[in-house]
């Protein structure tokens, strides 16, 4: 009896060179893993030349390695924490396999917290939080850089605000991710927008409802922070329902509880405005009233006190001037030539003493009804 014998065959292989093997794996690695995101807790983190990122991501059972820049760190980090980190799977000529770093995202509660407390504490140490660093809003602007979505129920609360309360006001949108991966780099090009426009808007505001400390964690990281500390237009940031205060809060010049309590901060309300004005001219009204009755009075007052003046002072140069009439009477010479004397003058000069005549001299006598000459003996 035939039996047939069966033979195990090997695919036929190609074989490589190692710098070949590297090139082909990563091209399949591009192919098959463009990126990835792995979940992972923190573990032998470093920095190199302040510049270079290495650390691990591990898990109960494995553990893999990271590399990358500095620029894609969100804050300080330490080991321990759960990191969520967007990579490019690379097998290195050198060094051997590891996920070159795009993104890195704290998660969990916990390490959420923890990631803020360490930012927060290296950007208090700069001064990015002082209260001398704080500019007032104006009040109320004439235009404002909205930082939101667009299709948030946040967006719709504050235009809806700010539409019943004022009017007139030019707001501009940069619609923009609020949570998520992308948003941090979002809000920093929204922010650096703004403030090289060569009109640019009095206040941005930068806005969202409420959520999850996770879906808030992009109002804690350090690119988001310093670009709403480094704005040179001032800055409000408004987060709803949310009982922490995020790092960007503190960062802006001003903060609102809710995108509501935003539009409520910066503009008044017409209605009250209206009714404060209505006021204000009724007193006003009555202000003016009680001024011309108070000048009337003034001036009646005025008018009394001069009619005395000018009486008093016409009854005292009516007396001068009697008393000046009187003198003058007094010396009048034809008064005198009434009381029976008379004016003996010498060739018309005025004889005052006996001395100024002599025997034989003609003179002028007047006397008070005519005139008569006389020869002196």
């Amino acid at each position: 009896m035939l039996h047939n014998k069966h033979y195990n065959h090997y695919p036929v292989l190609p074989i490589l060179g190692v710098s070949d093997f590297v090139a082909t794996l990563n091209q399949t690695l591009e192919f098959a893993y463009p990126s990835v995101i792995i979940v992972g807790e923190l573990a032998n983190f470093r920095i190199s030349k302040n510049k270079w990122l290495f650390f691990d991501l591990k898990d109960e059972t494995a553990s893999i390695k990271f590399f990358g820049t500095v620029y894609a760190l969100p804050g300080p980090l330490e080991d321990g924490l759960m990191l969520q980190v967007r990579g490019t799977p690379r097998l290195h000529p050198q060094f051997g396999f590891s996920i070159n770093i795009i993104t890195i995202q704290p998660v969990g509660e916990g390490s959420l917290k923890r990631a803020a407390v360490l930012l927060e504490a290296k950007l208090r140490a700069e001064g990015l939080f002082e209260a001398e660093r704080k500019r007032s809003l104006p009040y109320p602007p004439q235009s404002i850089g909205l930082i939101s979505s667009g299709e948030s129920a946040a967006y719709a609360d504050f235009v809806k605000i700010m539409n019943s309360r004022w009017s007139g006001i030019d707001i501009k949108l940069a619609d923009v991710q609020v949570q998520g991966e992308l948003a941090p780099d979002q809000i920093v090009e929204a922010l650096r927008y703004f403030n090289q426009l060569a009109e640019a808007p009095e206040v941005l505001v930068i806005t969202r409802g409420g959520g999850s400390a996770e879906d808030l964690a992009v109002f804690n990281t350090e690119q988001v922070t310093r670009a709403v500390a480094s704005s040179r237009i001032p800055t409000m940031v408004a987060i709803g329902h949310e009982v922490d205060i995020s790092l960007a809060e503190l960062a802006a010049d001003q903060r609102a509880s809710t995108p509501s309590n935003a539009a409520e901060l910066l503009v008044p309300d017409k209605l009250v405005e209206q009714k404060r004005l209505e006021n204000v001219s009724l007193q006003m009204g009555q202000h003016l009233s009680r001024l011309v009755t108070d000048w009337q009075n003034n001036l009646k007052t005025s008018a009394n006190e001069l009619e005395h003046v000018i009486s008093q002072y016409l009854k005292k140069y009516a007396n001068d001037l009697s008393f000046k009439q009187n003198i003058m009477a007094a010396l009048n010479p034809e008064a005198i030539l009434r009381r029976g004397y008379a004016i003996v003058r010498k060739s018309g000069v005025l004889v005052r003493s006996a001395k100024q005549i002599n025997k034989a001299q003609l003179l002028d006598i007047q006397l008070q009804d005519g005139k008569f000459g006389a020869r002196v003996e």
